[in-house]
C-alpha cells in the first residue's frame, strides 16, 4: 500500500490546530509524533466501489413482506427493476431438495440467463503441462456478482436419500449428507449445468482470494446473501445500518472470545481464526479485549461500543448477548461460531445469529446443520480481507473453505465500511462536527502504538487533542496510557473525569471496575468501596451486581481492620 503524504487541504487545517496546540502545551515533540502518525495513516485504501446494477434480489411471492423487504433493499442500493425476481417457494424456513431444485436453482439459472444477466459456455478447465485439462460449461460472461435473499425466503434444505454421483464429494462417511444451507447451495449457481455434488462439500476454489473482481461467477461463484432476522423489521434495517457505517466509518471496540487452545488440541483451528482476527483488528487500529478462558464472555463483563465480535463455542447466546440491550455500534459484525448458530433465524434466544441480529448487529454468518470446524468461516481471513476494503459479499464467500455446505451469509453484500481512506473519512467527520472523529483519533492513536510509539509519547499526544476534553473515548484512552506509564494517581483522575463525560453505560461499568482494581492496588480502600457504590446506584440491573456485594463485604472488612 503506497503512503500517500500529500494531505487534503481540510485534512492540513484539522492538522494544523491540533499541532498547533500541542507546541503551546508540551514543545514540537507531540505535535511531530502527531504529524508522522498522520502521514503514515493518510494512505488511501485499495477498495472498488460496488453499486446495486450488480446485484439481484430475490423474494417469496407468498409471503407479502418478503417483496417490502426487496424493494427496500432495491430502492436504498438503486437495484435496476429487471433485476428483481420472485420465487412462489413454501413459507418454512426449510425446503426439500425437490423444491430447491425445480422453484429455485433452476428457475434462478434460467431468469439470469433470460434476462441477459449471465450466459453460459464451453471451457476447458484443469489444463497444466501434464495433463489436457476437460471441458466445463459455467457462466463465461455476467452483468451481476450478488445475490441478496430476502426474509421469507427458505433458510436451508432438508436432507434426501439420492445416489451418490461418481466423482462427487462424498470422501467419507461424514461428509457423504445432502443438506445445505441455501445460501451455500446457491453460491456455486455458475456451474450448475455440470454435475452437481448433490453429496458433500465442494471445495471454495475461491477460498483466499486476493483479488476481489475474480469473486465472480464467471470463475464458478455467485456471492449470495440474506437480509434475514426474527422479523421483517430487522431485516429490512440492515441496508439502513450497513449505509450509515459506510458514511460515516464502522467505529468501536473489537471482542474476541477464544477458548484458550492449545497447538495439536483437535480444536485448535476454531482458536487460531479467532486470534488471528484479534490481531488483524489490533493492526487495524481498534481497541481489542481478548478472552482465552474455556468459557464464553460472562453476562457481568462490560461489553460496550461493540464493532466487531467473534468468539465461540455455546449452542446459544449468553453472556452479555442474551442481555436485553446491546451496545452494537452502526454496521457492527458478530459472529459466535457453532455447529447450528443459525439452525433458524426467527428466534431472538436460541442459536446465535437470530439473536445478534435481533440485538442490533448488521451482519453475521451462521451454520445450518453440522458443518465440522475446518468447514466453517476462517473468521481471521474474512476479517483482515473485510477491514482491507473487500464489501461484505466478498469477504464472507473469499473466508468459506467450502461451497454446497451449511453457511448461511446475513448482511447487505455491498457494505463496505472500510471503503473510504481513513483521512477522507477524518476530515468528512471533522467538518460535520460528528461525535465519531473521537474513534478516529482514537484509532490514530491505537495505531501509533502498534507502530512502536512509546506510552509515554502518545500521552502527550492524546492529552493535547483538542477533542479530549470532551470526550469519554479519548479520556479513557488517555487514562490507559496514563496506567501504562506507572501514573497510576494520573490515570485514577483521568477515569474519574471520564465519567463526567457521558459515557455508554456499558462503558461506565467497565471504567468504575478498573477504577476500583487501582483504588485498591493504591490503598485508597475508602475511595474505591465509595465507587463500588456508586456503580450499583448507577446500574441497578447489572449482572455482576452479586459480585460487587461480595467485593464491598471484603472491603469493609479491610477498612474495619485498618481502622483498629
Amino acid at each position: 500500500m503506497t503512503v500517500c503524504m500529500k494531505l487534503s487541504l481540510a485534512a492540513k487545517i484539522d492538522l494544523s490546530r491540533v499541532s498547533s496546540s500541542a507546541s503551546r502545551q508540551t514543545g514540537h515533540q507531540a505535535a511531530g509524533i502527531l504529524l508522522l502518525l498522520l502521514a503514515v495513516w493518510w494512505a488511501p485504501l485499495l477498495a472498488r466501489a460496488e453499486g446495486g446494477n450488480q446485484v439481484v434480489v430475490l423474494y417469496n411471492s407468498t409471503i407479502p413482506a418478503s417483496k417490502v423487504v426487496a424493494e427496500h433493499y432495491a430502492a436504498m442500493r438503486q437495484v435496476p427493476p429487471g433485476q428483481i425476481f420472485s420465487f412462489a417457494l413454501t413459507t418454512n424456513e426449510v425446503m426439500t431438495r425437490a423444491d430447491f431444485k425445480e422453484f429455485l436453482q433452476f428457475r434462478l439459472a434460467l431468469d439470469l440467463e433470460e434476462h441477459g444477466l449471465w450466459k453460459f459456455g464451453k471451457v476447458i478447465v484443469g489444463a497444466n503441462g501434464h495433463q489436457p485439462g476437460h471441458p466445463e460449461t459455467r457462466v463465461v460472461t455476467t452483468k451481476i456478482r450478488y445475490a441478496v435473499l430476502c426474509w421469507g425466503m427458505p433458510l436451508k434444505i432438508a436432507e434426501d436419500d439420492p445416489p451418490a454421483a461418481p466423482g462427487s464429494a462424498a470422501r467419507n462417511l461424514d461428509l457423504s449428507r445432502n443438506e445445505a444451507a441455501v445460501d451455500s447451495e446457491l453460491a456455486w449457481l455458475p456451474l450448475v449445468q455440470n454435475p452437481e455434488p448433490l453429496r458433500g462439500e465442494l471445495m471454495n476454489l475461491a477460498y483466499g482470494c486476493t483479488n476481489q473482481a475474480a469473486l465472480s461467477p464467471t470463475n464458478g461463484i455467485l456471492l449470495v446473501t440474506r437480509l434475514d432476522g426474527p422479523t421483517p423489521e430487522i431485516a429490512n434495517q440492515l441496508v439502513d445500518k450497513a449505509m450509515a457505517a459506510e458514511s460515516n466509518g464502522l467505529w468501536g471496540r473489537a471482542y474476541f472470545d477464544a477458548r484458550g487452545l492449545k497447538p495439536g488440541d483437535q480444536y485448535y483451528l476454531g482458536d487460531e481464526w479467532i486470534l488471528n482476527g484479534a490481531k488483524i483488528c489490533r493492526l487495524r487500529g481498534f481497541d481489542v479485549e481478548t478472552d482465552t478462558n474455556n468459557e464464553t464472555f460472562p453476562a457481568s463483563y462490560p461489553m460496550s461500543q461493540i464493532a466487531i465480535y467473534a468468539g465461540w463455542y455455546a449452542s446459544d447466546v449468553c453472556g452479555p448477548f442474551a442481555l436485553p440491550k446491546v451496545e452494537f455500534m452502526p454496521g457492527a459484525f458478530a459472529y459466535h461460531l457453532h455447529s447450528f448458530s443459525a439452525s433458524t433465524l426467527r428466534s431472538t434466544t436460541q442459536n446465535w445469529c437470530g439473536p445478534l441480529l435481533a440485538r442490533g448487529a448488521t451482519c453475521t454468518m451462521g451454520c445450518v446443520y453440522e458443518p465440522y470446524l475446518v468447514l466453517t468461516p476462517n473468521i481471521g481471513l474474512f476479517l483482515a480481507l473485510f477491514s482491507g476494503g473487500y464489501t461484505f459479499g466478498e469477504a464472507a464467500w473469499a473466508a468459506q473453505p467450502a461451497l454446497s455446505w451449511q453457511t448461511t451469509v446475513i448482511g447487505d453484500p455491498l457494505y463496505q465500511p472500510f471503503k473510504k481512506s481513513p483521512s477522507a473519512l477524518h476530515t468528512q467527520l471533522a467538518r460535520n462536527h460528528s461525535p465519531l472523529i473521537d474513534w478516529s483519533w482514537n484509532e490514530v492513536v491505537n495505531l501509533g502504538l502498534v507502530r512502536g510509539i512509546s506510552p509515554l509519547q502518545m500521552e502527550r499526544v492524546v492529552e493535547n487533542l483538542p477533542a479530549t476534553d470532551k470526550s469519554a473515548v479519548l479520556t479513557e484512552k488517555l487514562a490507559e496510557l496514563d496506567d501504562d506509564c506507572g501514573k497510576t494517581e494520573s490515570a485514577i483522575l483521568t477515569w474519574q473525569r471520564a465519567l463526567t463525560l457521558n459515557p455508554t453505560p456499558q462503558q461506565r461499568i467497565r471504567i468504575r471496575r478498573k477504577l476500583a482494581e487501582k483504588l485498591v492496588a493504591a490503598g485508597r480502600i475508602t475511595d474505591a468501596i465509595h465507587n463500588w457504590q456508586q456503580l450499583m446506584a448507577e446500574a441497578p440491573d447489572y449482572p455482576g451486581l452479586p459480585i460487587v456485594k461480595e467485593k464491598l463485604r471484603e472491603l469493609e472488612v479491610t477498612k474495619a481492620a485498618a481502622q483498629q
